[in-house]
């Protein structure tokens, strides 16, 4: 064998194990964080999970408000990308307990009775103002010594929470969606869909709430959305009367 053979066959070899280094790494990557997005998710392969959707309540039918069916689909993405599979069951048939099945809940407690059960239960220093009568604090959140109003279509805030019972190392978590109107419902998942990584790295594993901020809907949809603050302190402290209370509107 010459120099020449002998030069391209080493090239050939090396070539080769570069190819295949290569792609084990890429491998390597792709299914670490596929495993951290499993797990953040409570999402392991072939796992089951809920979907738990509202009801329109603008409507007299049994409906989905068309932003709270986008939601559905934005969360159907990171499941199935996940490789488990959901369940998608109305708010009024799942009366069942959490722990077992990562669950996914859509919808303000005024039309989802579910997202008014695990306010209650593990939130109880929100509140969601359902009064059905016109006034500046219908669909306002209480939160803590804070009030955020709803300005249709210009500001409105959405609550995006991640909660675990803490009762045991392997419970799954609850994600909850809890807007101001249907479209924040969407932003709220859209923006979990795009940050999940950088929440992953802050809060790890654990218990967060985070209240969103919407911006300008009526022109932008559901995709400027801002960080307003973590309030997982004052959403997990059972609310007291404050003498004064602080009202934001932007």
């Amino acid at each position: 064998m010459n120099d020449d053979v002998r030069n391209i066959v080493l090239g050939v070899i090396a070539a080769g194990i570069s190819a295949s280094l290569g792609w084990f790494v890429r491998t390597y990557l792709w299914k670490r964080k596929l495993r951290r997005k499993q797990n953040f998710f409570g999402l392991p392969e072939n796992s089951e999970s809920l979907l738990v959707v509202n009801r329109d309540p603008s409507s007299a039918d049994l409906a989905v408000h068309r932003f709270d069916v986008f939601a559905l689909l934005e969360l159907s993405a990171l499941i199935k990308d996940c490789g488990a599979h959901a369940q998608i069951v109305t708010q009024d048939v799942a009366q069942q307990g959490f722990g077992e099945r990562t669950e996914f809940c859509v919808g303000g407690p005024g039309s989802n009775r579910r997202m008014a059960a695990h306010l209650a239960a593990m939130l109880p220093g929100i509140r969601f103002n359902t009064d059905p009568e016109p006034g500046p604090d219908r669909g306002a959140f209480q939160i803590g010594g804070d009030r955020y109003r709803l300005e249709p279509g210009v500001t409105e805030h959405v609550i995006l929470a991640r909660l675990t019972t803490g009762q045991r190392d392997q419970a799954r978590p609850v994600f909850l969606f809890c807007g101001q109107r249907a479209i924040t419902n969407q932003a709220a998942t859209r923006y979990l869909a795009r940050h999940h990584e950088k929440l992953l790295r802050k809060h790890g594993t654990g218990n967060f709430v985070l209240l969103l901020k919407v911006i300008n809907s009526q022109a932008y949809g559901p995709d400027v959305v801002e960080l307003v603050a973590d309030v997982t302190r004052a959403a997990q402290t059972p609310a007291t009367p404050a003498p004064a209370e602080t009202s934001h509107r932007a």
